[in-house]
């Protein structure tokens, strides 16, 4: 059974609770008596227009970034100048870590749209981690939790064919905006075809063909960047199936479809945020 299309969530700001600094906040002081610690260290807020940049690669790193509303695309720029998208960063979720290590960003941060987010001092954050071990356990979760998401999507990327990773792609949209409130189905596809493919290492072209494909089969209904995910169980079928080799020409016997190429078939080099 389909469902109607909702307004763009992504605009809508996430809730404190949802959001992936919120209980860094927490140890912070957040609710508590010590606010003076909080106000010294979490910076709220911030709006970036459409296209505008938080951070670029080599700048020296002050903060990171806790996306209140609105999407941001993190990408590289090799010395040829190609460009690597490395990340879609949605409400709820954090960037700029990486700064911690280097003391600089790795990577360029844009926004995709109108974008809020709260600014978080790193060097505070540094200090606040020494007074208060609570402080550096959560900073340890939450970096733990980014390794995990780099490490499955090294495997998505190593393994798996174009539809399996557009599929895989979509399910993991589907997973986090659910994990901070937001309708699992109703996707607003910040990131142009381009940009996807670019970020999934496979070619524009593929990306089209692939979600027309999927609207034919009934997974998905596509409305220019709005996606709607009819059904969740055969993504999840298809994502999870091994890639397997592709048919002699024509098909084969018993082949239903031509498999679609993967015009780009290396993985992203560079995840970091």
């Amino acid at each position: 059974m389909t469902h109607p299309f909702v307004r763009d969530q992504n605009r809508r700001p996430v809730a404190c609770g949802d959001c992936g600094l919120y209980r860094l906040c927490v140890t912070l002081g957040l609710g508590g008596d010590d606010a003076v610690l909080l106000d010294s260290v979490v910076r709220r807020k911030r709006i970036y227009k459409r296209s505008e940049f938080l951070f670029h690669a080599g700048e020296p790193a002050e903060h990171v970034y806790a996306i209140r509303s609105g999407s941001v695309k993190t990408y590289l720029t090799t010395r040829t100048g190609r460009v690597q998208v490395t990340g879609l960063h949605l409400a709820g979720e954090l960037l700029g870590l990486a700064g911690l290590d280097s003391r600089a960003y790795s990577c360029e941060a844009q926004a995709l749209e109108t974008t809020s987010a709260c600014q978080l001092s790193l060097k505070q954050l540094e200090q606040a981690a020494l007074l208060a071990p609570a402080v550096h356990r959560q900073m340890l979760r939450i970096m733990a939790s980014q390794i995990r998401h780099y490490e499955q999507l090294l495997l998505l990327l190593g393994k798996h064919n174009a539809e399996q990773r557009l599929a895989a792609f979509l399910l993991a949209l589907s997973q986090r905006l659910a994990l901070r409130n937001f309708s699992a189905t109703q996707l607003s596809l910040s990131m142009s075809r381009g940009e996807i493919g670019n970020y999934l290492g496979i070619a524009e072209e593929t990306v089209c063909r692939l979600f027309a494909r999927f609207q034919e089969q009934g997974l998905v209904e596509v409305r220019r960047r709005h996606v709607r995910l009819d059904d969740l169980a055969r993504l999840r079928v298809i994502a999870q199936e091994q890639a397997a080799p592709a048919p002699a020409a024509g098909g084969g016997p018993g082949s239903s479809r031509p498999p679609v190429p993967d015009a780009e078939p290396s993985a992203p080099s560079a995840l970091s945020h």
